[in-house]
């Protein structure tokens, strides 16, 4: 089961390519936007790009694509957060760390890359950037060039050992190989170590457009993993991020949740303090993350509404509601309590919405 074709982001594949083309690509990249926009499915195919030597590269068909699609590619290493491995030390040679990474390639590779959001307890540990680094400094095996993929980059520094995890990378991106790129993506840049913000270029990506959305929903194997529903409303619901939507089995009930925030924000405070406490505990940052990004989908579509209304205030009310929503999510992806960030986002909301 390979991965699926990328689909958006058709201009800036344009520009990227041309980028290869006349071999100005930078050496360090920052792939930085919001959740679910398939910013490591990009740098998976800018990875093919750099390697396929076919004309209309990446062609699909030749022995580097079919590798790279399969996820077996030498040259191309995928890294992202991951559960701790236990039964891993320092003194764990490197052979195993790259069966355990390959494992977890594999695990995403056997869903097309339909997996779901890595939870608040994962990340990229110290032994997976010590991993990458031996791997860096050697030849490459079958193509001119070695490809590092660091999806969610941002969980080098969210977790315990965080900057040791960090600084092993930090390296490589001071003193680039010729011979090597990498590729980080983030959806929270400010949890990125300032060094590393510092010497890569970010290149900011959009959302989809909703026919690059539902070109998405239309493809089989996302059709089969989301099972039955409309599309138009998955369309609405996605916010031009179709990754939000895997694993979403419990979506009627965020946006549910969602909905209960945003009421609770212009209600009683009473209502506001049960609403801030049933949003759980920090077990549950996952769902919470879940909850906040329906929130933003929200106040972009009572936004639009509002500037369709000619009512600016409410509409410029609404902006500013985003981005302490955004605010808020820079705060969940620490080791916050879901509840405490409730209670102080909805005394912000309150301020700007009453």
């Amino acid at each position: 089961m390979p991965l699926l074709e990328i689909y958006g982001h058709q201009a800036l594949r344009e520009r990227l390519s041309d980028q290869v083309t006349r071999g100005v690509l930078p050496a360090s990249l920052l792939l930085q936007g919001p959740p679910g926009i398939g910013k490591q499915q990009l740098a998976l195919w800018l990875g093919r790009r750099l390697i396929c030597a076919e004309p209309g590269s990446p062609c699909g068909k030749c022995r580097d694509c079919v590798y790279m699609g399969n996820g077996n590619h030498p040259d191309l290493r995928w890294y992202f957060p991951r559960a701790n491995n236990p039964d891993i030390t320092k003194d764990t040679p490197p052979d195993v760390l790259a069966q355990d990474r390959n494992q977890g390639v594999a695990d995403r590779i056997g869903v097309n890359g339909l997996y779901e959001r890595p939870s608040g307890s994962t990340a990229i540990y110290t032994y997976s950037a010590r991993l990458l680094v031996h791997e860096a400094v050697k030849t490459p095996a079958m193509a001119k060039r070695k490809i590092f993929v660091l999806g969610d980059a941002d969980r080098l520094v969210s977790q315990s050992g965080k900057e040791e995890a960090a600084n092993r990378i930090l390296k490589l991106l001071e003193e680039p190989l010729p011979d090597t790129t990498l590729i980080l993506t983030t959806s929270e840049p400010g949890a990125l170590l300032p060094t590393i913000r510092s010497r890569v270029v970010t290149v900011r990506i959009a959302p989809l457009r909703d026919d690059d959305v539902r070109a998405f929903l239309a493809n089989p194997a996302v059709a089969t993993a989301l099972g039955a529903g409309r599309t138009e409303d998955r369309v609405r619901r996605a916010g031009g991020a179709p990754g939000r939507l895997i694993g979403a089995t419990d979506a009627d009930a965020i946006a549910e949740r969602a909905r209960g925030l945003l009421d609770a924000a212009t209600g009683p405070r009473d209502a506001a303090l049960r609403t801030a406490f049933i949003q759980g505990s920090s077990k549950s940052r996952g769902g919470f993350m879940d909850v906040l990004d329906a929130v933003t989908v929200l106040l972009h579509e009572r936004t639009q509404s509002a500037v369709l209304d000619g009512n600016a205030s409410r509409a410029s009310a609404h902006a500013r509601a985003i981005r302490v929503v955004e605010e808020a999510k820079l705060i969940a992806n620490g080791n916050v309590n879901p509840q405490l960030i409730s209670a102080q986002l909805l005394t912000q909301l309150r301020e700007i919405l009453a």
